[in-house]
């Protein structure tokens, strides 16, 4: 079983709003922190947000105040809630697991797409 598999991306209108799940192994989930990064056509991934076994989160400039990360131990499950979406928000999103905020992740999801339209 991969430790990562998200779900929940799709096509959605610019202004609308998508919700991101990722499923994660229990060896994983309750000790890493989680993120999200995306990667658009033609461009690198880059970090989107995370959030630490604790919960504390931090957001990339990009997505602050329009993103929000949540997690749910119970389900051993990350979210990521995404309103007011912009077409420039368009790109395969991945899951992502780290042993903290601060190290670069040691687990990757395969991806969800996720498409904006103007």
């Amino acid at each position: 079983q991969a430790p990562l598999v998200e779900s929940g991306g799709g096509l959605v209108q610019a202004g609308g709003s998508l919700r991101l799940s990722c499923a994660a192994s229990g060896s994983i989930f309750s000790e890493y922190a989680m993120g999200w990064f995306r990667q658009a056509p033609g461009k690198q991934r880059e970090y989107v947000v995370s959030i630490s076994s604790g919960g504390i989160t931090n957001y990339a400039n990009s997505v602050k105040g329009r993103f929000t990360i949540s997690r749910d131990n119970a389900r051993d499950t990350v979210y990521l809630q995404m309103n007011s979406l912009k077409p420039e928000d368009t790109a395969i999103y991945y899951c992502a697991a780290s042993r903290t905020l601060y190290d670069s992740p040691g687990y990757w999801g395969q991806g969800t797409q996720v498409t904006v339209s103007s």
